[in-house]
């Protein structure tokens, strides 16, 4: 797989990464040999960066992840995030104490002395972020970590980061119907060296080869209450990316594979990483990185998807506390 660089002076990394939520079963149930052979299907594929977070599962994908790679060390660049308190409720805490704990125990469940990339998994407001910067270089100097990163956050808040100590990483949504990033982001962080990862690049499985059933999810599942997936929303959704579906299938391409070739397309500081439990489809999703799209290929997408087309907001109201609003 072609590689791409984490960050300015940061490590080479396959130009696809592997979102690891799933592992705790945000998307339906799932179990560490599942999780462990899609891992080993990474390592083939030279799907070589790891994305996890403390509160996947309360640390249970830092832990699969961590009994996968001690049988592998070295093999995978690996990021976890903290600064989200779960108890007694859900809120955020960027204090040096708390981020400390929190990574430290990321480290122990991952079994390793050192991350390559620890972000913000979400700002807190009541502390300004050139002092978490300073705090994460503590980090840094300690040897723990090797580079600072940021989830959700606005343009704004990268500059002033930036102004510190540069930052390796900037992680948000992006795919063809979360799009926000192009106002700003995607742009501040090629002029200021910083990777931009895109999460749920696949449209948290919208963009699968067939349609999904909203009705058979899960209680648990994040989509639940999302709006996006819920009428009338759902329907008009559906219908568009029917198009695009069979858009790719024309083309001779899996609509998910189609769906991650845009967005490497967007800058070659551009990473997604989308997230998956299946071997097959993490094989699926790093054809991706073979496919040139030409300007007529972008042009078809734009017509079929184009900007602003998905009905409901990406979030829900309680779900959309955190993420930095721009523009």
């Amino acid at each position: 797989m072609q590689q791409r660089r984490l960050g300015g002076d940061g490590p080479m990394v396959g130009s696809i990464g592997l979102g690891c939520m799933s592992f705790a079963g945000f998307y339906g149930a799932t179990d560490r040999a599942v999780s462990h052979r899609t891992l080993a299907r990474a390592l083939e594929l030279g799907v070589t960066h790891l994305d996890t977070a403390l509160i996947y599962g309360a640390g249970l994908s830092e832990e699969v992840v961590g009994d996968f790679i001690k049988d592998h060390p070295g093999r995978f660049t690996i990021a976890t995030k903290g600064g989200i308190r779960t108890q007694p409720v859900r809120s955020f805490d960027n204090s040096e104490g708390f981020l400390r704990e929190s990574l430290e125990a990321s480290l122990r469940r991952l079994g390793v002395e050192h991350v390559e990339l620890y972000y913000i998994h979400r700002r807190d407001q009541t502390i300004p972020i050139e002092d978490v910067v300073g705090t994460l270089l503590k980090f840094k100097e300690e040897g723990k970590i090797g580079g600072i990163g940021f989830s959700e956050i606005a343009p704004a808040s990268l500059e002033r980061a930036a102004a510190i100590h540069p930052v390796m990483a900037v992680q948000s949504e992006y795919s063809l119907w979360t799009r926000l990033p192009e106002l700003g982001m995607i742009q501040a962080c090629e002029r200021l060296g910083t990777a931009f990862v895109a999460f749920s690049p696949v449209g948290r499985g919208m963009f699968g080869a067939r349609p999904l059933d909203p009705a058979g999810f899960a209680e648990t599942d994040f989509r639940k209450s999302n709006p996006r997936f819920t009428e009338p929303n759902f329907s008009a959704n559906e219908a568009r990316i029917a198009r695009f579906r069979a858009f790719a299938r024309e083309r001779g391409i899996s609509p998910a594979t189609l769906a991650i070739a845009w967005t490497l397309n967007a800058g070659e500081h551009v990473i997604p990483i989308p997230g998956t439990r299946s071997p097959e489809h993490l094989a699926e999703d790093a054809k991706a990185a073979e496919i040139t799209l030409t300007a007529g290929d972008l042009a078809a997408i734009e017509a079929i998807l184009p900007a602003g087309f998905a009905h409901g907001d990406r979030y829900s109201q309680k779900q959309a506390v955190g993420p930095e609003n721009y523009c």
